[in-house]
């Protein structure tokens, strides 16, 4: 799908809403796809990058609460459900078959665009929240914590030790705060502190010397003499 601010779904089985719909976000700067049914509609989305997903519950043949379990089954998407009714029984129905908003009929398009747009940034959210979870990222470097890798912006992979992987974790948890080297062995966990050891000093060498095997001039640790070691580059 074409860049844009997010891309939609509608599934709607009304000729006349499915347009108005798709006019509407599409004016809003949205890329849409629609369809007049269930069906084929799981296969569509694991093709497409959808964001979010408009669902009437009324649909002909497999109807909107299936679909969206069968969505919910497979996908983190955000799901709306679309209908004329306005039962609180089916409300309930609705999102407990996983659906995260419930509009009824007639609606306020501006009240739709607005739920569209707030589920959107908690599905955006969630995502940058999930990829967090085992990524750190800072100025192009990327350091996977499953693989236990550090890339490179041009995507080179650095290898690591135990010892270095873990040093620098700790460094880019606590990213802007000078770290003692007592506090870093706490961190690292991985053998005896004793008040004369050089671990940490040597292990900011390896990790150092990993950046600077890319560029020279980079070393993002920076040595607080008498402290210990700040690690302040842009974290994302």
């Amino acid at each position: 799908m074409n860049e844009s601010l997010a891309n939609l779904l509608i599934v709607e089985d009304e000729p006349i809403t499915r347009s108005q719909l798709t006019a509407h976000f599409e004016k809003e700067g949205y890329a849409v796809m629609t369809s007049e049914d269930a069906e084929g509609v799981v296969d569509s989305i694991e093709d497409n990058l959808v964001d979010i997903c408009l669902i009437d519950i009324n649909l002909p043949g497999k109807d909107g609460l299936t679909l969206t379990r069968e969505l919910r089954a497979t996908s983190d998407l955000g799901i709306i459900l679309v209908t004329g009714k306005d039962d609180p029984v089916d409300k309930i129905v609705g999102l407990e078959s996983g659906a995260d908003d419930y509009v009824t009929k007639p609606f306020d398009p501006r009240e739709l665009l607005s739920r569209v747009k707030n589920l959107l940034w908690r599905v955006k959210a969630q995502e940058k929240q999930k990829e967090k979870g085992f990524k750190r990222k800072f100025e192009g470097w990327i350091l996977d914590l499953n693989k236990r890798e550090l890339s490179t912006p041009t995507g080179e992979i650095q290898p690591l030790s135990a010892g270095e992987f873990h040093l620098l974790l700790a460094l880019i948890e606590s990213a802007g705060q000078v770290m003692t080297r007592d506090q870093l062995m706490n961190r690292i966990r991985n053998r005896e502190w004793y008040p004369d050891d050089r671990y940490i000093d040597v292990l900011v060498g390896q990790v150092r010397r990993k950046f600077r095997q890319f560029d020279a001039d980079t070393t993002f640790i920076s040595t607080i003499h008498g402290t210990g070691y700040l690690f302040a580059p842009s974290i994302s």
